[in-house]
């Protein structure tokens, strides 16, 4: 790499420093700093870095930018709730906070353009000056003409600026109706598996060798490559799964060269963990506390419901409410969904010849409308009636999570039943946040 990012007007150590901390970056960095020149040159306006995410674009230009030592201004659109705070941050970062004072409350761009140019005349640029803007395609929403003069920011200022935009979406569907400025554009490609085992393998545990380490990455990258390869989602997994990796060879159990039973103690473990990529539902303190109370009681139960089904969300609310009008009587809705029932003592509400518990005698058959009734009740958000409603409920009827007792003619009204366990709701209600022991008639 080292020689890719060989360049008259900048120290070979410094480059080697550089070299060291972009691996599989090579041709990009090499490319970057090709456009970028020497320090005293004029570099090209504007530049337009796009590639998908955690591919290493805000990472190469920010290693560049500091190891170089060149003045540089980052700004996150996301972080910028306005233009002012934009420009606001580009001269603070270049003239210093006396300089972003001389903005006006609500400054234009042309007086971004003015003030810019009066501190440029007191202090001129040495060497090339770069903005740098993450998460670009925000910039779309901003006002019509802001996009088109970034993209000609050195032009307007007449000073040696270059404006780097960072974008995950590519120039084609960035590109300004209206027209404007064409940057330059550098693709970041994603990572190729052999990549990615190269990265990861750099984050390996001092107390484990550089070959054991790479075999647990080579078993992470086998089962979560097909669905995932984001690195910094492959990052955060394998630092998670580690010490489960690992818990055999603590226990005496194996050697460090026997990875097909080390293999075999993560497999399910791992299967698990791929069923919520990207979703994050506990964090990595909860998740390990789980693992050790999974070891405690000598099973392996799922984090979530989504390690028995995948549901859509109204789906959920549905048979959270089948499951309440099979197990409770259709006498105790009023009390547990309307929110001005007014005063029901237990003694009356509670029948004496009830003695047995509703969920030993089975579910028991409920109408359409009463499983609507309770649905619209439980949902967080105002949901109106819909086909999509009806069809997921039919949808629940595949999945044979429901169940139809009446006759297919009765389509007046149908009555259904509900078909899953107290444990298979109790996890889905925990992914919607809905504690369903409130509403169940035995539990109170």
């Amino acid at each position: 790499m080292a020689s890719l990012l060989q360049h008259p007007g900048y120290e070979k150590e410094r480059l080697q420093r550089v070299a060291e901390q972009l691996p599989c970056r090579e041709v990009q960095a090499g490319m970057l700093l090709s456009l970028m020149g020497q320090p005293h040159q004029y570099s090209y306006p504007s530049i337009f870095v796009y590639g998908h995410r955690a591919s290493g674009k805000s990472h190469v230009i920010n290693v560049l930018l500091k190891e170089l030592q060149l003045p540089h201004a980052t700004v996150s659109c996301v972080e910028c709730v306005s233009v002012a705070s934009l420009f606001e941050r580009v001269l603070l970062s270049f003239f210093g906070c006396d300089a972003a004072a001389l903005l006006p409350r609500s400054p234009s761009l042309s007086d971004f353009v003015r003030v810019y140019r009066q501190q440029r005349s007191q202090s001129s640029a040495k060497e090339t000056r770069y903005v740098i803007l993450e998460k670009a395609e925000l910039l779309r929403d901003a006002d019509a003409n802001l996009l088109p003069a970034l993209l000609r920011l050195q032009e307007l200022v007449e000073d040696n600026v270059t404006v780097l935009l960072l974008s995950e979406i590519a120039w084609d569907t960035f590109r300004p109706n209206t027209g404007c400025f064409e940057p330059l554009l550098l693709h970041f490609p994603d990572y190729s598996k052999g990549e990615l085992q190269q990265i990861l393998a750099l984050d390996r545990h001092p107390s484990y060798s550089a070959e054991f380490y790479s075999s647990y990455i080579n078993i992470l990258l086998g089962v979560f490559y097909s669905v995932c390869r984001d690195l910094r989602e492959l990052r955060h997994l394998a630092a998670l799964n580690f010490s489960k990796f690992c818990e055999p060879l603590a226990e005496g159990k194996v050697k460090e060269s026997d990875t097909h039973k080390l293999w075999r103690n993560i497999e399910p473990h791992l299967k698990k963990a791929m069923q919520t990529v990207y979703l994050r539902e506990v964090s990595s303190l909860q998740w390990e506390k789980m693992q050790q109370a999974e070891t405690e009681a000598g099973a392996l139960r799922g984090l979530s419901a989504h390690t028995h089904v995948e549901l859509p969300y109204y789906s959920k609310f549905l048979l959270i409410a089948a499951y309440l009008a099979s197990y409770n009587p259709a006498r105790t809705d009023k009390r547990f969904f309307l929110k001005h029932h007014g005063k029901i003592r237990k003694a009356n509400f509670l029948k004496k010849n009830e003695k047995t518990s509703n969920h030993l005698l089975g579910p028991k058959p409920f109408p359409l409308d009463r499983l609507l009734a309770i649905f619209y009740s439980v949902v967080d958000s105002r949901v109106a009636p819909s086909a999509s409603i009806f069809s997921q409920i039919s949808s629940l009827v595949t999945l044979q999570l429901l169940t139809q007792v009446s006759h297919d003619d009765q389509l007046d009204a149908p009555k259904y039943k509900c078909a899953v366990s107290m444990d298979f709701i109790c996890a889905i209600s925990r992914t919607v946040n809905f504690d369903i022991v409130k509403y169940l008639y035995d539990f109170l």
